[in-house]
C-alpha cells in the first residue's frame, strides 16, 4: 500500500553515518531535510553535478545552501555524462551519478565513513520504471523495476520512499515552506519518462486510481521470480562448468539453458546478451553435433565462441595488443 512521507520515514532505519543524494529537486530536498531532523550530525549530501544543462550549476548552488543551512557537509561531484554510441542521455547520467556516488561515498564526507546510502525515488518513479520496462520488452529484471534496498561496493543503498506518491512529497514540502529547484529538462516530452509522466500517469489515475499499489505488486512478484531463476541458474551453472560444456547445455530445456547461460554471460563476463542473441546461440548449441561444428556469434560487446566441447567468451578490443 502507498505510504504517506512521514509514515514511510519513520520505517526506514539505515545504519549511520546515512549520505543522501541530493539533487535539488523536491523529492531529493525532501529526503535530506527529513533524514537531518532525524539524525542530526549523523547524516551528509551528495550531489552529482552532470554539466548537461545550463541549469546545473543553479542545482548546485541550491544544495550548497540548503546543506550550509541545515549544517550538514556537502561533496560535490563534477562528472562527464556524455552517451556512448548504442546508450540513451538516461543511461549515461545514471551510470556517472552511481560511479560518482561510490567514489565520494567511499572517500568519506567530512572525515566520515559513509555506511549507507539514500536515494530519493518515489511510487511514481517506480511506476514509470515498469511502463519503461514493459515498452521495450523487458524480462523479469526489468519488470522488477528498483529495488528498495541492495549492496553495492560494500555500502548499503536504500529507496525509502518507494511507496510513497510524489504529490506527497511535493506537499511534505510545501507544507513547510521550503523551496526547491525545477530540472527544465523534466518538461521536454521528447523524453519517454516525461511522456509518461505527464501523459500516461493522470490517465492510470482517473482509470485505476489504485495503480500505484498494483504495479508495486507485479513489480515484487517479478523480483521474487527473478530470484529464483538466479537461484536455479547457480545451481546449473555448476553442472554445466565454467565455462560451460556443450553437451552438458544440450540436456537442458530450452527455458532453463537460455536461464544458465544468461547468468554465465552476466557473472562471468559482465556481459548482457539480448534476445535475438540468445536465440541464436541457443540454435547453434542445439546443432552443434559434430567436432567440426563451429559455434561464432556476436554477444554484447564480444564474441562467444565453441573452444573444443565447451563454451568461450572474448572480447576482441580487450585482446588486441
Amino acid at each position: 500500500m502507498t505510504q504517506s512521507f512521514d509514515h514511510a520515514l519513520a520505517q526506514f532505519t539505515p545504519a549511520l553515518p546515512l549520505a543522501v543524494g541530493l539533487s535539488g529537486g523536491a523529492d531529493s530536498t525532501a529526503l535530506l531535510l527529513a533524514c537531518a531532523e532525524r539524525w542530526p550530525g549523523q547524516v551528509a549530501a551528495l550531489h552529482v553535478h552532470h554539466g548537461l544543462q545550463p541549469a546545473a550549476d543553479d542545482f548546485a548552488a541550491h544544495c550548497q545552501a540548503l546543506c550550509a543551512r541545515l549544517g550538514v557537509p556537502l561533496q560535490v561531484a563534477r562528472v562527464s555524462a556524455g552517451a556512448a554510441p548504442g546508450q540513451s542521455p538516461e543511461d549515461a547520467a545514471r551510470s556517472a551519478r552511481y560511479k560518482a556516488f561510490d567514489a565520494l561515498a567511499h572517500s568519506g564526507i567530512a572525515q566520515t565513513a559513509i555506511l549507507s546510502v539514500a536515494l530519493a525515488h518515489h511510487a511514481d518513479d517506480q511506476v514509470e520504471t515498469l511502463l519503461l520496462a514493459l515498452s521495450r520488452g523487458a524480462g523479469l529484471p526489468g519488470l522488477a523495476a528498483m529495488p528498495a534496498q541492495w549492496q553495492r561496493a560494500g555500502l548499503q543503498w536504500h529507496r525509502p520512499l518507494l511507496r510513497v506518491p510524489g504529490a506527497a512529497v511535493r506537499q511534505w514540502l510545501c507544507a513547510r515552506g521550503e523551496p526547491w529547484v525545477q530540472d527544465p529538462s523534466n518538461a521536454d516530452l521528447r523524453f519517454t519518462r516525461n511522456r509518461i509522466r505527464a501523459q500516461l500517469l493522470p490517465a492510470l489515475d482517473a482509470c485505476f486510481p489504485a495503480f500505484r499499489d498494483t504495479f508495486s505488486r507485479s513489480s515484487a512478484h517479478a523480483a521474487q521470480a527473478q530470484q529464483l531463476l538466479a537461484e536455479v541458474a547457480v545451481q546449473d551453472l555448476a553442472l554445466v562448468g565454467t565455462p560451460p560444456q556443450i553437451c552438458a547445455l544440450q540436456q537442458l530445456g530450452s527455458a532453463r539453458q537460455a536461464n544458465v547461460l544468461r547468468h554465465w554471460l552476466v557473472s562471468a563476463h559482465a556481459c548482457t546478451p539480448s534476445a535475438a542473441q540468445l536465440a541464436e546461440l541457443q540454435r547453434q548449441i542445439a546443432v552443434c553435433t559434430t567436432r567440426s561444428h563451429r559455434i561464432d556469434i556476436k554477444v554484447g560487446l564480444g564474441f562467444v565462441r565453441r573452444s573444443n566441447d565447451r563454451l568461450d567468451w572474448y572480447n576482441p578490443a580487450v585482446l588486441a595488443p
